[in-house]
Formats: structure tokens, sequence, C-alpha cells
């Protein structure tokens, strides 16, 4: 039996009364694509924070490519494969964007400056930043600053891609250039976990969907079932089972 590449183990996350995840566990092979859906309080952005290691559990294991890393800081964590994005990119404004991916390329993937330039250069073009690289990271529209996000996760050469809400806030147009590229990131083998609210967006690209309420999963599978589960429906769509 192949071994996963990330197993999340009976997490639990409170902020002092409020426990926000509850004994969730999941597991993410090698080269699939997962999303995760839920209400707004879920625990999806706290799931991501436990793997990633801003947020250390209140309970539970991380497990990563056949590792425990539940006590590793998050720098060791991205150093191991782990990237993310956030829901709100936070560029450093006053550089330029191959800068934003030189600074995640060098401290996040650890690599030589030399071997930083060429790999950066790459995933500019495959984000389609290559044309504005010299240009201000505070100086792009909201499409660009996803895509620098994208990019700057990609930039350290991660095993494990996390998406936080990355399409929000775009227009229907904007969504559909962003799938697409996703969907040639993941083509080419990344594995990659999907907070996103767009339901179209996640389905044209995951082959699992997971779906949380209160810090637990309740549905997982092919996304088709997952949401025609009627708990699905009335929890997060607010649609009442017959």
């Amino acid at each position: 039996m192949t071994m996963p590449l990330l197993r999340l183990e009976r997490l639990a996350k409170s902020f002092g009364a409020l426990k926000v995840i509850d004994g969730l566990s999941l597991a993410l092979d090698e080269g699939q694509a997962l999303g995760i859906l839920g209400p707004n309080g879920a625990g999806k952005s706290t799931m991501f924070n436990l793997i990633s290691g801003d947020l250390r559990p209140s309970a539970g294991r991380v497990h990563f490519a056949g590792r425990d890393i539940t006590a590793l800081p998050a720098y060791r964590r991205c150093r191991l494969g782990i990237g993310r994005s956030y829901q709100i990119p936070h560029p450093f404004a006053g550089m330029t964007v191959l800068e934003n991916l030189l600074v995640a390329a060098a401290f996040g993937g650890s690599r030589a400056e030399a071997a930083c330039y060429e790999s950066c250069v790459a995933v500019l073009e495959r984000t389609g930043l290559l044309p504005k690289a010299n240009v201000a990271a505070g100086s792009l529209t909201l499409l660009e600053r996803k895509r620098l996000e994208l990019a700057r996760a990609l930039a350290g050469d991660p095993k494990v891609l996390l998406l936080d809400e990355i399409a929000g806030g775009l227009t229907e147009g904007e969504c559909q250039v962003l799938i697409a590229t996703i969907k040639e990131i993941h083509a080419a083998g990344l594995s990659i976990i999907w907070i996103e609210h767009i339901v179209h967006a996640l389905v044209a690209v995951v082959q699992r969907l997971v779906v949380i309420n209160f810090g637990r999963v309740i549905a997982e599978g092919e996304p088709a079932t997952v949401m025609a589960d009627p708990a699905v429906q009335e929890i997060y769509l607010g649609i009442e089972a017959a």
C-alpha cells in the first residue's frame, strides 16, 4: 500500500474554549488534487495553518513524506516541500515581482543564488508573470497579485501546494485564466490541496472533494457524489433535505 504524501491524524485546535478543528483526519496521495469546501468559520484556513506550521495543534499529528512534522516550525516545513498561498496577497510591495520570487526561492527552497534566478524565471513564465518581472509588486492588479501569490508558493519548489481561496475576488474571466494555470501546474505532477468557495473552479481541477464543518469532515469523495450529498447541500449550500 502506497503511503500518502500528506496525512492529518485526528488534528484538533482550540482557541480558549472555542474548538476550531475537532479530530480532523485526511490524506493526500502524491500527484493528487484535493478540494476543500465548507462554510465560513468551518476551520478550513486553520487546517492550512496547522499543515504549514503557522499554528501548532492542540492534539493530533501531521505527517509529510513519511515523517512526523508536527513539531517542526513553518520554515522547516517549507524547505521540506510544503508551499502555500494566503487568501489576501501580501507581497513585498516595494520589491519587483522577480525579487519577490527570489526571496521565496532563496529562503523557502534553500537554493544557491544562480539556481534561484533560473528557477524563478521559469516560474514567472509558468504563471504568466514574466512580462511583469521588473514591475513593483505593489502596482499589480488583483489577478496579477493572485498570480504572484501562486508564483511565490511555487518558487520554493514544493511537493505539495496549499491554495487558500486564490480565486476569491476575481471576475469569471479572470477565474478561468487562473483555473487553466492551476490545471497546468497539477498536470505537471504537483500535489495540490485547494480551499475555495467557487465550486466550479474546484471541480474543474480536483479529483477528490472534502467538505468540513465545525472542524470535522462531513463528506469526502468524488466531487459530483459529494455535492449531491444531502448533508452537504444543507450545511454548505443551505438546501434542506426533503
